[in-house]
């Protein structure tokens, strides 16, 4: 599914590219192994080779995804600080256990994560991982485009999220932790902010959302820093990271994303050499989120929203609590 050059040139026009550098786009977000895709099931492999799996003390806690040969991007709260001790990058990962021949796994450098990362509110919950040394790319392992400075994704626009966590509210992923893949529509801020209204949560200019109203399809706790993809020509460009929802596949309520498109000149200035490569993402048409009013939006029952928990506490209050668990930080 390789896609010709000329395809990419017409929506590259953006590139922010760092001096003496060059940028990603001759490689990214292209899949040469995605022929069919299925939501809600076992992702073949090779499927999303851009995909990263972090382990903390050998254990998988969060989602990421390859951006250069050196930088892999996740959410922030996945990182209680920027201490890299325990932490182990894998990339080209299928399955959580047994033998999986085409990945690498590399340590980390360093963690950034956005100044301006806001705990209580998720606001630009995201960061920057520099691995320990360069990835070669393959078939299963290739870098994610990212989402331009002025990217539009109208209410629907088709998505696709990949990862690891749960599949159900506090049901693990079975053996052999096969990467789950779920398709998705988004929602409009204006209708997502509405849904949220009642547990006091703010939808920001800086995150994206996507779900199910019917519910059923969702990401969930485990997922948390993993990418959300849409598919431009025969391009993937990844919109949004997994940031925060309350429960997972509830009715009316959608998951919540870090927007990756608000954050173009901040991931350029903090790497310094092969510039990831930033498409504009281009929705067609009218956004029918934009005559959307609270009024008119069925509003869910829900508690009082809880803080953003560290992944054990979080565990504990979805086993105790799990009519309002949020899945920040994995389960």
């Amino acid at each position: 599914m390789m896609a010709l050059w000329k395809d990419v040139c017409a929506v590259a026009v953006v590139i922010i590219m760092a001096k003496g550098s060059h940028s990603q786009l001759d490689v990214c977000g292209k899949a040469p192994l995605n022929t069919k895709i299925v939501g809600g099931q076992d992702a073949p492999v090779g499927s999303w080779p851009w995909q990263a799996s972090l382990h903390m003390n050998s254990r998988h806690v969060c989602g990421g995804s390859l951006i250069n040969n050196q930088w892999v991007m996740s959410a922030a709260h996945c990182f209680s600080s920027t201490s890299t001790a325990g932490w182990v990058i894998y990339l080209g990962r299928q399955t959580q256990q047994g033998t999986n021949p085409n990945e690498v796994s590399r340590t980390l450098s360093q963690i950034i994560r956005h100044p301006s990362y806001d705990s209580q509110t998720s606001d630009n919950d995201i960061a920057l991982l520099q691995l320990s040394s360069t990835v070669d790319f393959t078939d299963y392992i290739v870098p994610v485009c990212l989402a331009a400075s002025g990217s539009t994704f109208f209410n629907g626009t088709n998505s696709w999220v990949t990862g690891w966590g749960n599949i159900e509210e506090g049901v693990s992923l079975p053996s052999p932790g096969t990467l789950q893949e779920v398709e998705l529509p988004v929602v409009g801020n204006r209708q997502c902010n509405c849904l949220y209204a009642p547990s006091s949560i703010s939808i920001t200019d800086n995150m994206i959302c996507a779900g199910l109203l019917a519910g059923g399809k969702d990401s969930c706790q485990g997922d948390s820093g993993g990418p959300m993809v849409s598919k431009q020509n025969s391009v993937w460009i990844q919109s949004g990271v997994v940031s925060f929802g309350i429960g997972c596949a509830r009715p009316d309520i959608p998951g919540v994303y870090t927007r990756v498109s608000r954050y173009q000149a901040w991931i350029t200035s903090q790497i310094s050499s092969s510039q990831p490569g930033f498409v504009t993402f281009t929705s067609s048409g009218t956004d029918s989120d934009n005559g959307v009013t609270c009024s008119a939006v069925s509003q869910p029952v829900t508690g009082t929203a809880s803080s953003p928990t560290k992944p054990v506490f979080l565990f504990l209050l979805s086993l105790f609590a799990s009519h309002l668990s949020f899945y920040m930080l994995s389960g």
